[in-house]
């Protein structure tokens, strides 16, 4: 018999105990160690059952157990304690207030930032995520909380999650979509001051709105938004437009994506109208899939100051920041022209502003597609990629859109994504590195305890799994022993894309076996990752790993754990004594997942990909040679799987197994050397409050200066800079430069580096005036295409004349050449070539 309806009822706290309601819904207990230990303590049993959910913990416990405890004078101590530290820590002064104190040449900080994602990896307790980019946005808001940024988190909810995952008999992948009720997670309802629930709405064809609630999850300081479609107000297609992540057609994307953006900052406004917390500055979007809400700020400047469309897109793009994580153009999000016609052309969804400019927003090459991720570089006036590595191939994927410009000048910089060190770290590796007399002894114990917890979990979790395939109890008793404490453990744990090489290992499945089944120095492997619900090709991937963990004569050495999230990752990033990522390089935007096993003392086996590119330093891991400029993929594979087989077996594992330390311990000297080294090196460096500095002094602050010149006035700045791009469009046709010449300063006619050379241009302005443009000089070498290099940039000063001139000292022996352009010059662009305009001579 099933329930025709689901809810769930809140437990009834004694009055003693009433601060556990609040340590329970503020999503600070998933980095706090002592808000956990308190709830286990009220359940063991039942925390061990509910994986740990202080919330459901709270829920389960009997009200005879509460009432017990509610007469335990040390657990009301323990919770007062818990609960004022809480207090404490929303209240005080963080990094960023200190930062507001200090004189910022006079930049103004930002009240509020509003950062959208269309998902976020806060805890598996609210499962909102799908991979990476979810924990990293989740991460993202700890950190601002930490630090005490003032940052919105702005999302979906989504019923069913992604998914959860299972294995057939033969292996395949099989997904599951539990419902979600969100009364039975940590979120509250918003709801206006009569206690009705806020709904904001959405305009979609046929005269149809599109209706969401919006739940509020509090991490630390951090509120974050999610918007719900599925609610009686609605058609029943559009209940289901947040059902599931990343799931459905066109027209579900499309719907989900117009409700993260445009119904995002509606329901931004009304939390902020009614919490009183001050409006965002800036808004800042975590990939492409939010886009639209520069269109709607863009709609509410039109209707609330009555600027025209170019004007408010000027003070829009002022204050939003767009980072991209997507390393190939299949990534982006693209919809058919007359998709985005039929959802914008009745005029409803942004009253006032025409079709034909929200299209122009997203044009590309392609006439028929509008390109979520063109939009967001357009309505951004500062973009970043998520590794240094990554910044060159987005300059270089999106350089079309500034024409004329060196890839290097593109502006779309970089800022290498980070983790958020207390929710990833081991309670052990925390409370061992604080100490300041630790042996290697320490360490080692430390690494052995976190990899014996590592194989429980992997001989729990493989169990269930043969269970879950059909297996009998009684023929599981080998899971029992799978796995040895004493073994090199290597983890692999990741989304499972092509590009990713899951199979990588299995190139020479006979030199594997031989490496995992080696006398001497025996490997074992745990293998775990998800593929897209669509991605056929991933899930076969998936099954060539399974099948080879299922022979009878390495499963004790090698397993695929089914169903990877958050909570078997921690196990993963603990227990594994090496990481391995074995990316097809460029194509990982970052990859975090190998930082967060640095943080426990884990050692890197990596393509010089991502952030490995960078953070790699010969001692904290190894790298694997990538076999760049072969075009063949099998070759490709070959070559870097024999190599990856070469380094495990003959620099890794000896590493590992050689305990002749001189103490006779038995503890690997050379291996803690580098564990160590990689403690101290990339244990600062990889965290998200590093990120989040670098976001704050980099582009929040900037922005929120923008913000403030195009603003002020009755957006005198906004009008300007618009008028001005109008005269720019008229003009720069027609801009050319007519002539120029190099000559030397001091009249010798033989050039020696360092000499200043002259060097003067005509230049036809077409009406622009003088100090609209940037004319430059560029002077660098030359090879025998007449391809400029290794070039020196210098703005040319106005002549008597109405010409320009330069000097500048030669930077470099050998074959030299130069050249003049001319840029758009104005003081509320981020540089002169943000517009992507550039007339070379």
């Amino acid at each position: 018999m099933k329930a025709v309806r689901r809810f769930t009822v809140r437990a009834r706290v004694p009055e003693p105990l009433a601060g556990l309601t609040e340590l329970a819904t503020n999503l600070r207990w998933t980095w706090h160690p002592e808000t956990r230990e308190l709830f286990k303590a009220m359940d063991p049993e039942l925390a061990s059952e509910v994986g740990g959910d202080p919330l459901r913990i709270l829920t389960g416990v009997t009200p005879a157990r509460l009432d017990e405890l509610a007469a335990d004078e040390d657990f009301i101590a323990r919770t007062r304690t818990a609960s004022e530290e809480l207090h404490r820590y929303l209240t005080e002064p963080g990094w960023y207030q200190r930062l507001a104190e200090q004189d910022n040449d006079g930049r103004p900080l930002p009240r509020g930032i509003a950062y959208f994602s269309m998902e976020f990896g806060v805890t598996e307790a609210l499962p909102n995520y799908s991979g990476g980019l979810g924990v990293l946005a989740a991460d993202h808001l700890k950190s601002a909380s930490d630090l005490g940024v003032p940052v919105i988190g702005v999302g979906l909810l989504y019923r069913a999650g992604y998914f959860r995952q299972s294995l057939s008999i033969d292996g395949w992948q099989i997904e599951h979509y539990p419902v979600i009720d969100p009364s039975g997670l940590p979120l509250s309802r918003m709801e206006d001051d009569d206690g009705e629930p806020v709904l904001v709405d959405v305009a979609m064809p046929c005269g149809r709105d599109l209706l969401a609630q919006v739940w509020q999850a509090t991490v630390g300081r951090a509120p974050l938004l999610l918007l719900d479609t599925d609610i009686e107000e609605n058609d029943e297609d559009l209940r289901s437009v947040t059902d599931r992540l990343y799931g459905g057609d066109t027209d579900h994307r499309i719907r989900q994506e117009l409700l993260a953006g445009i119904g995002g900052v509606r329901a931004v406004r009304r939390y902020c109208a009614l919490s009183g917390h001050p409006h965002p500055e800036v808004f800042h979007t975590n990939e492409g899939h939010a886009g639209f809400l520069g269109v709607e700020r863009a709609r509410e400047l039109v209707a609330d100051a009555g600027l025209s469309f170019d004007e408010a897109v000027s003070a829009v793009r002022a204050g939003t920041v767009f980072t991209t994580h997507t390393p190939v153009p299949a990534g982006i999000d693209r919809f058919p022209i007359e998709k985005m016609r039929r959802y914008f052309g009745d005029g409803r969804l942004v009253p006032g502003i025409d079709v034909e400019r929200v299209l122009e927003l997203g044009a590309e090459d392609n006439p028929g597609l509008f390109n979520m991720a063109h939009m967001g570089l357009r309505l951004a006036q500062r973009a970043n990629a998520v590794s240094r590595l990554h910044g060159a191939v987005s300059r270089r994927m999106f350089k079309r859109l500034w024409p004329g410009l060196a890839e290097d000048e593109i502006p779309l910089r970089s800022v290498t994504n980070g983790v958020h060190g207390p929710t990833w770290t081991a309670r052990e590796m925390s409370e061992l590195l604080a100490d300041d007399d630790v042996t290697d002894a320490d360490l080692w114990r430390v690494r052995c305890e976190l990899r014996q917890r590592l194989i429980g979990e992997v001989r729990r979790r493989l169990r269930e799994s043969w269970l879950q395939r059909g297996a009998s109890a009684l023929e599981l008793g080998w899971t029992e022993r799978v796995f040895d404490p004493e073994v090199l453990t290597v983890g692999f744990a990741r989304r499972v894309p092509t590009y990713k090489r899951l199979t990588l290992m299995l190139r020479d499945p006979e030199r594997l076996r031989r490496i995992l089944l080696d006398e001497r120095r025996p490997v074992q492997v745990v293998v775990a990752g998800k593929s897209h619900p669509a991605d056929e090709g991933g899930k076969a991937l998936i099954q060539q790993i399974v099948r080879f963990a299922d022979d009878a004569d390495v499963r004790h050495r090698i397993v695929f754990l089914p169903d990877y999230d958050m909570s078997l990752a921690r196990y993963l990033y603990w227990g594994c004594d090496v990481w391995l990522n074995n990316p097809t390089r460029p194509l990982e935007a970052c990859g975090t997942s190998g930082m967060k096993s640095a943080l426990n003392g884990g050692l890197n086996l990596s393509i010089k990909d991502g952030w490995w590119e960078y953070y790699y330093d010969g001692s904290n891991g190894w790298a694997i040679p990538a076999a760049d400029g072969i075009k063949d993929p099998l070759r490709r594979d070959d070559l870097e799987a024999a190599a990856l087989y070469e380094l495990m077996t003959q620099q890794v594992a000896p590493l590992f197994y050689d305990r002749d330390g001189g103490d006779g311990g038995g503890v690997p000297k050379g291996w803690l050397s580098m564990v160590w080294h990689t403690l101290a090196t990339l244990g600062p460096s990889v965290q998200t409050s590093r990120m989040l500095r670098e976001y704050v002094e980099r582009y929040y602050l900037p922005a929120a200066a923008s913000v403030a010149a195009t603003s002020a006035d009755d957006y005198h700045g906004a009008r300007e800079l618009a008028g001005y791009r109008a005269r720019l469009d008229r003009a720069w046709e027609h801009v050319r430069v007519s002539d120029s010449a190099l000559t030397g300063t001091d009249g010798r006619s033989e050039l020696v580096v360092g000499t200043p050379v002259r060097i003067t241009a005509k230049v036809e302005l077409a009406g622009l005036s003088p100090d609209e443009v940037d004319v430059q000089a560029v002077l660098g070498k030359v090879g025998d295409t007449e391809d400029l290099h290794d070039v020196v940039t210098t703005s040319m000063r106005r002549e008597p004349d109405g010409g320009f001139a330069a000097e500048v000292p030669l930077p470099h022996a050998g074959a030299l050449g130069y050249t003049v352009r001319v840029l758009p010059r104005h003081n509320l662009l981020a540089s002169p070539a943000e517009l992507g305009k550039v007339v070379l001579q």
